[in-house]
């Protein structure tokens, strides 16, 4: 079956790379017009232009906008930019995320911490209201928040990071009961992906935690952006409130895995 979003109009965080410009891009590919937002200006540019040269006879629109998403009021104009460029908004991803600390709680400073929070889980709850009022309390639509398999185990050195992915996982749950019955909220939940935000995770030893998964390789930001695409088109019109795992395997280990 083919899925297809031709006619929505989405708004993608953190898309200026990896599962975020993944995203953006199978989105574009199915017919959506997609906004691109990010902090820098640059990385923006060259993702658009990249996902413009995927272009079909039924591909979307793509632009973007820059934007701070740990920013209330970036929230809010970076929706309004989406309703202005595209005449309203259908789809958002929460994609954006960050991770400034790795080590145990105990030595976890308030700083690091309040930014984490901030970026991975207040941000969810901010961009979803910004794009309520902007259109989707009234005319429907859906919200895909992406966490981690991490916000269902326990890893060493990224535990609050963890923390805040089990948070977005409720906070899909919540939202879901609250936005519906015209809002859908789904959430996913990757493994270890070959992004530059996870790569201390993974560069040194990919082939050892490879052959450790059942399906012995890591993720690619194209292998959750299948899943999204999935998530936000209709062939998922009766599913809200889930977290679906794309770990290839990982949550099946018996020693409970490797996150992202």
């Amino acid at each position: 079956m083919e899925l297809r979003l031709d006619g929505r109009r989405a708004l993608v965080t953190g898309a200026s790379r990896g599962i975020g410009q993944a995203i953006a891009a199978a989105f574009f590919e199915a017919g959506a017009s997609v906004l691109l937002t990010s902090r820098k200006e640059e990385g923006l540019a060259e993702a658009a232009a990249t996902i413009e040269q995927g272009r079909t006879e039924r591909s979307g629109e793509v632009a973007w906008h820059v934007a701070n998403v740990g920013e209330p009021s970036d929230a809010e104009a970076c929706v309004a930019a989406a309703v202005e460029r595209f005449g309203g908004i259908d789809i958002l991803v929460n994609n954006a995320g960050t991770n400034p600390y790795y080590g145990p709680l105990m030595e976890l400073d308030r700083s690091r911490a309040d930014k984490t929070v901030r970026v991975n889980q207040s941000a969810v709850v901010e961009w979803t209201q910004a794009a309520w009022r902007a259109g989707l309390a009234e005319a429907g639509g859906v919200v895909c928040n992406v966490a981690s398999i991490g916000g269902m185990s326990v890893e060493p050195g990224i535990g609050w990071y963890n923390v805040t992915k089990a948070a977005v996982i409720q906070l899909t749950r919540q939202l879901a009961a609250e936005l519906g019955p015209d809002v859908r909220v789904n959430a996913l939940a990757p493994g270890l992906v070959k992004t530059q935000l996870a790569r201390a995770l993974w560069e040194r030893g990919e082939e050892a935690i490879s052959r450790r998964l059942p399906l012995r390789r890591l993720g690619l930001p194209e292998d959750v952006a299948r899943a999204a695409l999935f998530l936000c088109s209709d062939a998922a019109s009766w599913v809200t409130g889930h977290t679906l795992v794309v770990d290839g395997g990982a949550l099946a280990m018996p020693s409970g895995g490797v996150v992202a």
